[in-house]
This record gives C-alpha cells, sequence and structure tokens, in this order.
C-alpha cells in the first residue's frame, strides 16, 4: 500500500501491515520564474558588491588586465601581467614579512577558507553536534572572516540562537579532527560570536636559548622567553604572586632561572632583593652566591627565612599605612621576591607538625598582604592538589607546565582551562620538545596563553654568578 500524505502528516500513519511502505512526500509551491530570475540576480549583484569591498585588489587586477587587452591588445597586457609579477616576486624576495603580512597571509587565509572550512562546514558542524536537523532544515553555526598568521589559523564564528561556549569547548577535538588541525582552542570574541584558533605548526617546537641580561635594571613584566604568536612571553611577578606547577622535568626550573637572570640588574642597583628556599638543595644552590645570606636549605632555615620575609612585610606595612597604596621599589624599600622551589616538601610532605604550620602561615600571609607592599613569592610545585598546596588560590597568576592528568589542569589554572585549549596534559615528555613550555592564566585574563620559557644552562648560571656575585648581599 501507497499513501502519498503531505508535509509532517506522514508521522500521524498508523499501520498495522509490517510491510506497509510510506513515501514522504513534502508540500511543493510552485515559484513564478520571474521571481526566481529576480532573486537570482539579486543574490549576484550583492555577491559581486561583497567581493569587490572585501577584495578590492584581486578583484582590480583582473578587472584592469582585462581592460588592457580590449583596448590595447593582448601583448600590452601580457607585459603589464609580466612586470606585476616580476614585481611581486622581488618584494617578496627582498622583505619577506611585509610580503607574508600584506599578501601571502591573505591569499593562505582564502584559500584555506574555500578549501578547508567552507568545504567541510556543513557536515563537520552536524557530526559533531553543534547542527542542528529540524523539520527538514539544517541548522548550522555561520562561518566568518579566516585569517592567517604565521603559526594558526584563526576562524570566526557565529553562534546559533541558545547555543554556548561550553558547547564548542566540549567538542574541540571535533573541530580539530574534521578541519585536519592537531588541536583547536575556543575563545569568546563577542556576544554570540567565537575565534576557533588552529595551529598549523609549533612554532615552540625548539629550546630557546636563555637571554641576555638586560641593560637597564627594572622590576616590570620581565622577559622570559616567548608566546606562541610570536611575541615575547613577560611574566609579570611585581605586585603579584606567581605560581608553577609541573611534573618531574617539565622545566620549572627554566622559569624560576630565567625570573632571576631578568632581576639580577635591579638586584645589583639595589631595586630588589632575592630571597631563596631551596629545599631540594638541587636547584637553586647553583647560584647560592647570588642569594647571599638569604638562602636557606633546610625546614628549620626556611621557617626562618619565611618569618623574616613576614616580619619585613609587616613593618613596611605599618610604614606606608595612611600614606601610599601601592609600592614602588626603591634602594630603600626594595621589592622583595621569595623564590620557593619545590613548596610542597615544605608544606605537604613536611613530617614536623610545627614547622608545617609555621611555614604554611607564613606562606599564607606572605600571598594575601605581600603584594601591596612590594613582597612577591614565586613558588614551584609537583602536585597541584588541594591537600598538597590548599593556597594555590592566593596566587592570582598561574603556569602550567607539563602535568600527568587533565584534571590537573583545570585545579592549576581554574575550572575550564582545559575546555578552553589548556592541553597541558598533552605536551611531550622529551626534554628538547617540552621543556619549558606552558599554558599561563593572568589575573587580567581567563584566557589560557601558551608560552616556553628560555632555558638557562649551568654555564649561564655560573656566569651570573662570576659576574654578580659580589651583590649577594645586597640582593
Amino acid at each position: 500500500m501507497f499513501k502519498r500524505l503531505p508535509g509532517d502528516e506522514a508521522r500521524n500513519l498508523v499501520s498495522t501491515t509490517p510491510d506497509t511502505a510510506v513515501v514522504f512526500r513534502p508540500a511543493v509551491v510552485t515559484t513564478p520564474a520571474f521571481l526566481t530570475i529576480v532573486i537570482l540576480a539579486w543574490r549576484l549583484l550583492t555577491g559581486l558588491v561583497r567581493t569587490i569591498w572585501r577584495h578590492p585588489i584581486a578583484t582590480a587586477i583582473p578587472a584592469v588586465l582585462g581592460a588592457t587587452w580590449y583596448i590595447y591588445g593582448w601583448p600590452m597586457a601580457a607585459s603589464l601581467l609580466g612586470t606585476v609579477a616580476l614585481a611581486v616576486a622581488s618584494w617578496a624576495f627582498l622583505d619577506r614579512p611585509s610580503f607574508a603580512r600584506l599578501v601571502g597571509y591573505r591569499l593562505l587565509a582564502w584559500w584555506r577558507l574555500v578549501w578547508v572550512y567552507r568545504r567541510h562546514w556543513q557536515p563537520v558542524m552536524v557530526v559533531s553536534g553543534l547542527g542542528r536537523h529540524l523539520r527538514g532544515r539544517d541548522y548550522v553555526p555561520r562561518l566568518g572572516k579566516v585569517t592567517c598568521t604565521s603559526w594558526a589559523d584563526l576562524v570566526t564564528v557565529r553562534m546559533l540562537k541558545g547555543q554556548a561556549v561550553k558547547d564548542w569547548a566540549d567538542r574541540t577535538d571535533h573541530l580539530a579532527q574534521g578541519f585536519g588541525a592537531k588541536s583547536c582552542r575556543v575563545a569568546l570574541s563577542q556576544a554570540g560570536r567565537l575565534t576557533l584558533t588552529f595551529p598549523r605548526n609549533d612554532p615552540l617546537a625548539s629550546p630557546l636559548s636563555a637571554l641576555a641580561l638586560p641593560e637597564e635594571p627594572t622590576v616590570g613584566p620581565v622577559e622570559i622567553g616567548r608566546r606562541e604568536d610570536g611575541r615575547p612571553w613577560r611574566l609579570k611577578v611585581h605586585g603579584t604572586h606567581v605560581l608553577v606547577a609541573g611534573a618531574t622535568g617539565a622545566g620549572k626550573g627554566s622559569i624560576i632561572w630565567s625570573v632571576i637572570r631578568a632581576l639580577l640588574p635591579a638586584a645589583r642597583a639595589g631595586l630588589v632583593e632575592l630571597w631563596a628556599l631551596d629545599p631540594k638543595l638541587m636547584e637553586l644552590s647553583y647560584g647560592r652566591a647570588l642569594f647571599g645570606s638569604r638562602y636557606a636549605a633546610s625546614p628549620e632555615e626556611c621557617a626562618d627565612l619565611l618569618d623574616e620575609a613576614v616580619s619585613v612585610m609587616q613593618k613596611r606595612a605599618a610604614r606606608f599605612a595612611g600614606l601610599q597604596r601601592s609600592h614602588i621599589p626603591t634602594v630603600e624599600d626594595p621589592f622583595v621576591l621569595v623564590v620557593v622551589d619545590e613548596v610542597a616538601f615544605l608544606t605537604a610532605y613536611q613530617s614536623d607538625r610545627g614547622l608545617r604550620h609555621r611555614i604554611s602561615a607564613a606562606l599564607a600571609t606572605l600571598t594575601t598582604q605581600g603584594r601591596a607592599v612590594g613582597v612577591g613569592v614565586l613558588a614551584a610545585l609537583q602536585d597541584p592538589r588541594k591537600e598538597v598546596m590548599n593556597i594555590r588560590n592566593l596566587f592570582p597568576d598561574k603556569i602550567a607546565l607539563r602535568l600527568d592528568e587533565s584534571e590537573q589542569v583545570d585545579m592549576v589554572l581554574g575550572d575550564g582551562a582545559r575546555d578552553r585549549g589548556a592541553l597541558a596534559d598533552y605536551i611531550s615528555p622529551v626534554p628538547e620538545l617540552g621543556a619549558g613550555v606552558g599554558y599561563v592564566r593572568l589575573e587580567a585574563s581567563p584566557e589560557p596563553v601558551r608560552v616556553r620559557a628560555t632555558y638557562v644552562s649551568d654555564h649561564d648560571i655560573w656566569s651570573m654568578v662570576d659576574a654578580y656575585a659580589s651583590h649577594g648581599e645586597a640582593a
């Protein structure tokens, strides 16, 4: 039995015969030919105007060549085309950065828009669950502009009404595999619009050598490495506290020594004091002479040094009360940076309950009251769990290096950081590829940024000691 039913009436059909075949034929409304021609002409006109507006140079070139051919003949058009091609090739050879910025990356963006994203957009959206098929119609998010940089594609997307950023963050693996990328990161650019980042290559794959010592003393954001977008990574240490978490061999020492190296000129000028707690006796001991008397290794010495830092902080706060609300480094009141390597050894793994309580209380006091008066803490640990480091939320700025478990990423960088692209558990354990690579979350922005710290070798540390050891007491 065959029965023709219009529209959605087929869903109301009830049959008791198992072999009954139902042919669904939607209702068809005949559109007048004149109206169809008008609609197609309007679409063609708007598409032409949009193309000229978005790509004026790309549309002007064939128009000029066609006009030249029509007026002067094909030899003149061929000569003009050869001249333009030679000029473009010379530009690309003589000034490659500007050519790539103004021409190369734009052509690449157009090609990837057409061949990669627009070509696969609808199937990827539907299969990943970001699109919907309702009543015979496909509802998919709208693909916007594609921008190419030296390392990634930035794709602008307009979400469907009712979608949330989390819907996209939960499907980053689907998006990456669907468009042939290793990973995908999701960021909210404005209301209803997202920016998807698809890396094409890894600019942080090679180790970075130690940077040259700053010529001018500074306590501002210090340069300690490179960001994924190629810009210098400048870490703020004055006026904040920094927590570095990473597994063994992840490169915590690279960040610590890069910060110390960048602050040595300021320490020589008397604007910075470097205090070091080295319970492991393997990291900071290489440059012990740089810290002078402000170096501690045993738990008792570490507790005494932290108590001294609290005393300095409290005396400075008493002098600043009612006079100033923020700290400006001077020789009289220098910025004090307390560097703690393997802080969990002093807090969670310390067998002496009295020492553990003293150290935990001192660290909590410094991290809650210290930054306003110029006392900062730079702490490193391997295990970010609360029972190991119960004051991790008191550190405004956090850095996640290679971690063992995906859950640890959110422990360090905050809820949802891994969904936004902070794949710290995917960082390579091979030192040449992954040491010093991590994600940083700053107090001013919830979006994680992928970075890599420079590697300060033993030779670099010994050179620093030779040049600055005489200033250890002042530092």
